[in-house]
């Protein structure tokens, strides 16, 4: 009996001319998106911080709302692209436009740390650069999908002008949850709190999580240490 044919899971599938060093450099960039969805899992589960819920909720909506744009759009991919399914707009465009667009805003305008004793945060001119350095990746993640030629820039320009569109709203929505009560109900709620969700990341740096307990605990070893010793 004949072995069944085996598929191929083509997740993460790229086309790229072997010969051409910026296209393996492209290929790669072809992966930011997946690498930017384990990055949401790991720190809204290792942190339990609701910005980063609802902006992982604000990304895969935005997904969502790529899908039903192909899907209606109906634009064939470039010719010289063998790549399945339809290309307008581009899904990585959308993805880290929305990514770096949401991040922006948060930086800028959401996100108010405060000193503390052990820690000082980093100051709005930081936060500026780093929003420049999200913005300027997006835009090579973007600019690689059509040196790859999987879309035109017209599809590419479409899918940064939806990412951009998906992120102010979203950010707008959220800020009326968090402005009219809706954010705090949500985290009183008995399943939300025996996920231990918070919302601290608004005030405080994520590095300083936890920072002021290890350091008092760490004193107090030294402490004990020092005793024994003497």
């Amino acid at each position: 009996m004949d072995d069944a044919p085996l598929a191929s899971l083509s997740l993460t599938h790229v086309n790229y001319d072997a010969s051409d060093p910026y296209a393996y450099f492209c290929a790669w960039l072809a992966l930011v998106p997946q690498a930017l969805c384990v990055v949401y899992v790991t720190l809204a589960w290792s942190s339990r911080e609701a910005e980063i819920v609802l902006m992982f909720a604000g990304q895969m909506s935005c997904e969502a709302f790529n899908w039903g744009l192909k899907r209606w759009i109906k634009e064939e991919r470039p010719r010289q692209m063998n790549g399945r399914g339809y290309g307008m707009p581009s899904s990585h465009a959308q993805f880290v436009s929305f990514f770096s667009i949401y991040l922006t805003l948060f930086l800028l305008l959401r996100h108010k740390p405060h000193p503390t004793e052990t820690h000082t945060p980093i100051s709005f001119s930081h936060r500026f650069l780093l929003s420049c350095a999200a913005l300027v990746s997006a835009a090579t993640v973007a600019w690689s999908r059509i040196y790859l030629n999987y879309h035109t820039p017209k599809q590419v320009l479409v899918g940064c002008g939806a990412g951009f569109s998906c992120a102010v709203v979203w950010f707008g929505v959220t800020e009326f949850m968090r402005r009219s009560g809706w954010l705090a109900w949500g985290l009183d709620l008995v399943v939300v709190r025996w996920f231990r969700m918070r919302d601290l990341v608004v005030s405080e740096d994520l590095v300083d999580a936890g920072w002021a307990r290890w350091e008092g605990r760490r004193k107090k070893r030294n402490i004990r240490g020092s005793k024994k010793s003497s």
